[in-house]
C-alpha cells in the first residue's frame, strides 16, 4: 500500500510541475518527501554536470530536499543559484593519497546532514561514498561510464574488483544506457539494476536557428567544410585520435575543438603542426551548441562513454555525426545520421569523416528542438529517479536521524 501510494504521489507531482503549479525554489513548492544527498567529484560544467543540475532542479520541484556535495567550482555555484543546498567536499578526480581524507570528510557531511538517501555520481564519488557509509544508508550509484575503462593493467583489475565488491554497499545501480548496464553485468558486477537514459533539453531561446546564422555569429566562412568536436580535452574524449585522423585529411576544411581539460597543452602543441584546426577553449553551453549548429559534421571520437551528452545534443540539432562505437553511443544516436567507427582508429575515423563531409548537402536545415523522449525530456528522467528513490525508501527506510543532525538540516534549509 505504501509503495503504490508514494508512486502515485510522485506521478501527481510530476503532472503538477508540467502544468506550472509547482516550481523549484518557490513558496508554492510541494512538501518534502525526503532528503537526497548527491555526491560528485566533478566540479566543472560539462555534459554530466548539465544532466545532474537538471535532476537537482526537477527533484526539488518534485518534493525532495536536495543536497549536493562537490568541490568548489561552477557546478557548486550553479546548483546554489538554483536553490540546492551545496556542501563543500574537496575531492580529486582519481583515487590517490587524498582518498582517505575525502572519505572521512564525506562521512562527516553525511552525519551532519542526515539524508534519507545517498546518490553517488561517477567512480570517485562511488568509491568515497560507499566507503563512507558502508551500507548504513540507502545508496544509489550511477557510474556514468565504468571506472575500469579509464585505466589499464593491474589498476584496471583492481577497479573491476572494487566494483564487484562494492555492490554489497549499493542498493541500486542506475545506468545511463542499456549498454552500460550490460557491460557491468558482463564484467561480473552483480547488482540490482535500473536504466535511466541521459536526456537533453535544448535551450531554444539561446539557439541560433540555422547553420548560416551560427557561422555568421562565430566568424566561420559559409562555404567552409566544418567538423566540430565538443568535449573535455582528456584521454576519454579522444581528441588526440581526432587530430591524428585530421592529419590524413589536410585541406579538407576546418576542424574546431570546443573545450578545455588536462590534455590541453598536448592538444595545442599537436594542433600547431596541422592546417585548419581551431581551438575554442572552454565555452558556455549556448556557444558550444552554436558550434554544433555551424558544423557540417560533429565528431565524437571517445574511447569510452556511458551515454554521450554531446551525441544527444548533436542528434537533437539534426547534425550528421561520426563517432566511436563505444558503450551507449548507438543508443544516443538512434535515428540520427551517424557513422560509428572503432575507437582508437585514426585511419577509420579519417575515412568516415571524409565520406561524411562529401555527403554533406547545402540545405540549411534548422535544428530540431524536440527530443524523442518527450517534453521536457529531463523532467521525464527526474521523475523516474524519484520513483526509484520512493521504491527504495519504501523497502528500506533510512536510519532515524539523530536529533542534532535533523535540526541542522532543517536550519540549513531555511
Amino acid at each position: 500500500m505504501r509503495l503504490e501510494a508514494t508512486r502515485r504521489l510522485v506521478r501527481q507531482r510530476g503532472s503538477a510541475l508540467e502544468a506550472g503549479r509547482w516550481t523549484a525554489g518557490t513558496a508554492g513548492a510541494p512538501p518534502t518527501r525526503g532528503a537526497v544527498l548527491h555526491v560528485s567529484q566533478v566540479s566543472e560544467i560539462g555534459g554530466l554536470t548539465h544532466c545532474l543540475l537538471d535532476h537537482l532542479v526537477h527533484q526539488r520541484a518534485l518534493g525532495w530536499s536536495v543536497l549536493l556535495a562537490c568541490p568548489p567550482g561552477e557546478l557548486a555555484d550553479r546548483a546554489g543559484d538554483a536553490g540546492v543546498q551545496v556542501l563543500a567536499w574537496e575531492a580529486a578526480r582519481a583515487p590517490g593519497r587524498s582518498t582517505g581524507g575525502e572519505v572521512a570528510a564525506l562521512h562527516g557531511l553525511v552525519r551532519s546532514t542526515a539524508p534519507d538517501l545517498l546518490h553517488l555520481h561517477c567512480a570517485k564519488a562511488g568509491l568515497a561514498g560507499r566507503l563512507a557509509v558502508r551500507g548504513g544508508l540507502p545508496t544509489v550509484f550511477s557510474p556514468h561510464a565504468w571506472s575500469w575503462r579509464a585505466v589499464e593493467g593491474a589498476v584496471r583489475r583492481q577497479a573491476l574488483a572494487w566494483e564487484r565488491f562494492a555492490v554489497r554497499w549499493t542498493d541500486l545501480v542506475v545506468c545511463v544506457s542499456e549498454a552500460e548496464r550490460r557491460e557491468g553485468e558482463d564484467a561480473g558486477v552483480r547488482a540490482r539494476w535500473e536504466v535511466v537514459p541521459n536526456r537533453v533539453d535544448l535551450p531554444a531561446h539561446a539557439l541560433l536557428r540555422t547553420r548560416a546564422a551560427a557561422r555568421s555569429a562565430l566568424g566561420v566562412p559559409q562555404h567552409a567544410r566544418v567538423v566540430v568536436c565538443v568535449g573535455r580535452l582528456c584521454r576519454q574524449k579522444g581528441q588526440d585520435v581526432l587530430l591524428d585522423a585530421w592529419e590524413r585529411l589536410q585541406g579538407a576544411g576546418l576542424l574546431v575543438l570546443v573545450g578545455g581539460g588536462p590534455m590541453e597543452e598536448e592538444i595545442v602543441a599537436r594542433a600547431a603542426g596541422l592546417r585548419g584546426v581551431r581551438l575554442v577553449g572552454v565555452a558556455p553551453r549556448h556557444e558550444a551548441l552554436s558550434w554544433m549548429t555551424a558544423a557540417d559534421v560533429v565528431a565524437l571520437p571517445s574511447r569510452w562513454e556511458g551515454m554521450s551528452i554531446a551525441a544527444l545534443e548533436a542528434r537533437a540539432l539534426q547534425r550528421p555525426v561520426v563517432a566511436s562505437d563505444v558503450v551507449g553511443m548507438a543508443e544516443a544516436l538512434e535515428g540520427a545520421a551517424a557513422t560509428l567507427v572503432p575507437p582508437d582508429d585514426p585511419a577509420g575515423l579519417a575515412r568516415a569523416l571524409s565520406a561524411a563531409l562529401a555527403a554533406t548537402g547545402s540545405a540549411d536545415q534548422p535544428p530540431g528542438l524536440s527530443d524523442p523522449w518527450g517534453e521536457p525530456a529531463t523532467l521525464h528522467g527526474a521523475r523516474r529517479l524519484s520513483e526509484l528513490y520512493e521504491d527504495l525508501l519504501a523497502r528500506r527506510p533510512a536510519p532515524r536521524p539523530r536529533r542534532s543532525a535533523a535540526r541542522a538540516r532543517a536550519s540549513a534549509a531555511t
